[in-house]
C-alpha cells in the first residue's frame, strides 16, 4: 500500500489560496490507519506555542509526545517567561519548534545555553526569511502556515525515516483539513470583500488581512506599540478615533486582540460600538485549548465573515 508513494508538493501563491497538496496512493488514508504505523518509534516534541503544537502532533499523532509550553490564555505571550520544566522540556527534545522574531526569546535562549547534540530546531522567522523584527504572527497568514507544515513534515521524516508513509499519510489529511476549515472561507472573503478597510488593536490581524484582501486603516505606530507592550503615540491614537468616528464607511470592522488588553484598547474597542462598527475578538494561542488550530482559525474567520456581511447590511 505504501510502496511507490509520490510525494507532490505543489505551492499555489496568492492570497488565502495558498496551499500543499499532497498526491499520492495514500492520500485518502486516514492518519489513524494502523496499516500505516511501521515502528514503535515516539518523537519527544516541544513546541514554543500551542498553535505551532496543534499543527506538529496533527503529523505526528501516535508518533510524537508532543509538549506546548504556551498556551495559558489569560498569558500574553510576549511576556512569558520560562521556568525550569520549560528548560527540561526542551533539552531532551528531538525537535523543537519556535516562532522567533522576539516573540518566543526565552525559549531562543535556552536552545542556546543548552546546544543539545543533534537536536532539530525548527525557527519559524528564520524558516520565512523574515527579519528579527518582523511581525511576529506568522500562524494568521495560511502561506506560511503552509510553508510551516511542510517543513515540520520534513523535520518529522528527517528524525524517523522509517515512518516516512506514516507521516505522508497526515501530512496529506492536515492540508486537506486546512484548506476545508478556514482557508476557503479566506478565499471566499477576498473574492467579496477584497479592499474592505478593517482596523485593529494590534498588529496580530495584518496577515489575516493579506490572506484575505483586506485593507488594515487602522494606524501602524498603534498596533505596533499595543503588540509590544507600550503606549501608541498620541498622534496613532488621534488618527485611529477619527477613524472610528466615521462609522462603518471608514472601518467595517474592528478586531480586537482579547490577549493584549489595556485601558485604552478597552476605549478603543467601546468607541467602536458607539459607531456601529462590528468588533470581533481574536487571540494569540488556541482557545479554548482542546481545539485543534484550524478549528481555532475556522471560529475567527467566521466571526470576521459575519462582521463583515453585518457592516454591509448597516447592522
Amino acid at each position: 500500500m505504501v510502496l511507490g508513494v509520490v510525494l507532490v508538493v505543489i505551492l499555489i501563491v496568492g492570497g488565502a489560496t495558498s496551499y500543499y497538496l499532497l498526491n499520492s496512493h495514500t492520500a485518502s488514508t486516514t492518519s489513524t490507519n494502523s496499516s500505516q504505523t511501521s515502528t514503535g518509534t515516539v518523537i519527544p516534541v516541544v513546541a514554543a506555542e500551542n498553535f505551532w503544537g496543534s499543527l506538529v502532533s496533527q503529523l505526528c499523532v501516535i508518533h510524537c509526545n508532543v509538549t506546548s509550553i504556551v498556551s495559558d490564555p489569560n498569558t500574553d505571550p510576549h511576556e512569558y517567561e520560562a521556568n525550569p520544566s520549560n528548560a527540561k522540556a526542551i533539552t531532551t527534545a528531538q525537535l523543537v519548534i519556535v516562532n522567533g522574531a522576539g516573540y518566543d526569546t526565552w525559549a531562543l535562549d535556552i536552545l542556546s545555553a543548552e546546544n543539545t547534540p543533534n537536536q532539530v530546531v525548527l525557527n519559524v522567522q528564520e524558516l520565512l526569511g523574515q527579519p528579527m523584527n518582523a511581525n511576529p504572527h506568522f500562524w494568521y497568514r495560511s502561506l506560511y502556515v503552509n510553508i510551516t507544515v511542510h517543513a515540520m513534515y520534513e523535520d518529522l521524516v528527517k528524525i524517523d525515516p522509517e515512518d516516512t508513509a506514516y507521516f505522508q499519510s497526515n501530512y496529506a489529511n492536515l492540508n486537506s483539513s486546512l484548506w476545508s476549515s478556514y482557508m476557503k472561507q479566506e478565499a471566499y472573503i477576498e473574492a467579496n470583500y477584497a479592499g474592505a478597510p478593517v482596523a485593529s488593536t494590534e498588529s496580530i490581524f495584518v496577515y489575516m488581512a493579506n490572506s484575505t484582501g483586506l485593507k488594515v486603516v487602522s494606524p501602524a505606530a498603534f498596533m505596533n506599540a499595543v503588540a509590544e507592550g507600550n503606549d501608541p503615540p498620541e498622534q496613532s491614537v488621534a488618527q485611529f478615533e477619527n477613524l472610528l468616528m466615521g462609522g462603518n464607511t471608514s472601518v467595517r470592522v474592528l478586531v480586537y486582540n482579547e490577549q493584549t488588553v489595556s485601558p485604552l484598547t478597552q476605549e478603543i474597542k467601546s468607541l467602536a460600538a458607539q459607531y456601529q462598527i462590528p468588533v470581533i475578538g481574536v487571540t494569540e494561542t488556541i482557545q479554548p485549548t482542546y481545539l485543534t488550530f484550524q478549528a481555532w482559525m475556522q471560529g475567527e474567520v467566521a466571526s470576521l465573515i459575519n462582521a463583515l456581511n453585518a457592516s454591509e447590511l448597516g447592522q
